[in-house]
């Protein structure tokens, strides 16, 4: 299929490249010019404009945009809506708040255009393991895309598949692959909203763990229960054969493996907006989310004064999506 991957940031330029290896043709366009180029490089079309893009796509148009949430998003499907055709199909892959697609998915519905909303995960590490994509959107539309999320995907893999899947009405057997249409525009967003907001309860549990095994040697406590624990050791037979083991905890031990001090981390943690809204959606649904309130409040705290388990989190969000701490 062709279609176009407007924003060539982290994430987005990854997706035009595993989207190139998986014989789709990519327009690729940027306000970065350099960007552009090395795309066009590996063999995606270069667009000067998001009216050159339009240009260079053959109907149905698909238009997936990769921009940070907020204006820069905002203002660019707006454009695209203006030049868009009847059929033609936006798709937003950032992490925009789930109540903008509805908003959104209005303006193009009235031009008989349709729009998709794509939680996306992967981080810097997608262009290899591939993406894990919740879609929001109407089920034909969807079912159109599908070649694109499929090539984007990671994929069955080595993950052992779960028992009784399939079994029960209305399981999505493209989960599997990494992928599944949770429900109308909006409904991919919120998914990965939750997503998030779990992954800041996660981290947190993992940072304060290491900040309690790090502060086992200090001088206030009696010198018979001070243990000199290596960290990086620590870390790496959690991850093989533990009940904890993950990917964050694989982060953690990469990090810990360079320096066990962390040193290049301040622990100045910074979010990106979806911890909060995960927790304004559980008040709206009485929610009781101790855990994932404390990891955002924590997160706050950490701007003001800095603690080993804020150099974790730091270190986390550097290797899963290398996410640079805000300036001092």
């Amino acid at each position: 299929m062709r279609l176009a991957v407007i924003g060539l940031g982290r994430m987005g330029a990854n997706i035009a490249r595993r989207l190139l290896r998986g014989g789709h043709n990519v327009v690729a366009f940027d306000r970065n010019a350099p960007l552009i180029e090395a795309i066009a490089g590996e063999g995606a079309m270069a667009a000067s404009s998001l009216e050159d893009v339009a240009a260079k796509l053959a109907s149905p148009r698909i238009f997936w945009v990769m921009l940070p949430a907020g204006l820069p998003t905002e203002n660019t499907i707006q454009t695209l809506t203006g030049l868009a055709e009847p059929g033609d199909i936006i798709i937003d892959g950032g992490n925009s708040f789930y109540k903008d697609d509805i908003r959104r998915a209005r303006a193009p519905s009235e031009k008989n255009l349709c729009y998709v909303d794509v939680g996306t995960s992967g981080g810097v590490w997608g262009l290899e393991r591939g993406y894990c994509m919740m879609i929001g959107g109407d089920k034909a539309t969807v079912a159109l895309l599908d070649p694109i999320f499929s090539a984007l995907a990671p994929g069955l893999g080595a993950i052992p598949r779960t028992p009784d899947r399939m079994e029960q009405e209305g399981e999505d057997p493209r989960a599997e692959q990494g992928y599944i249409h949770a429900g109308p525009a909006g409904a991919g967003h919120f998914v990965k909203m939750v997503h998030n907001g779990i992954e800041y309860g996660l981290m947190q549990a993992y940072a304060e763990g290491f900040d309690i095994l790090k502060g086992r040697n200090s001088a206030k406590l009696p010198a018979e229960e001070r243990f000199d624990l290596n960290l990086t050791d620590i870390a790496e037979v959690w991850r093989r054969g533990s009940v904890i083991s993950s990917w964050l905890l694989d982060l953690t031990a990469a990090a810990l493996a360079k320096d066990q001090m962390l040193s290049q981390f301040s622990g100045r943690v910074s979010d990106s907006g979806e911890g909060q809204w995960t927790i304004d959606a559980a008040m709206e649904e009485a929610v009781p989310v101790n855990v994932l309130s404390a990891a955002l409040f924590a997160r706050y705290r950490s701007r003001v004064e800095h603690t080993f388990a804020d150099q974790v989190l730091s270190a986390m969000r550097f290797g899963f999506g290398g996410h640079v701490e805000m300036p001092q």
